[in-house]
């Protein structure tokens, strides 16, 4: 899950939003670690992507977009 932060928010503040370490955001950012799917949503929600701009589903298997 490549991460483009839209609303100016700094990767401590997303990781206090989330209540997870910076360090923990900072591996979703550049693709690292991938969320679990409640911190995927919420992510979703804080920085107001549409599922699309999260997800990519392939025949195979469900991927990370970004």
């Amino acid at each position: 899950m490549k991460l483009e932060r839209k609303d100016g928010y700094t990767q401590d503040q997303m990781a206090s939003k989330l209540n997870i370490a910076r360090t923990t955001y900072t591996g979703y950012e550049n693709g690292r670690f991938s969320p679990s799917l409640e911190t995927a949503l919420d992510i979703k929600k804080i920085l107001n992507y549409n599922k699309d701009d999260i997800f990519l589903v392939s025949n195979d298997s469900v991927t990370n977009n970004r």
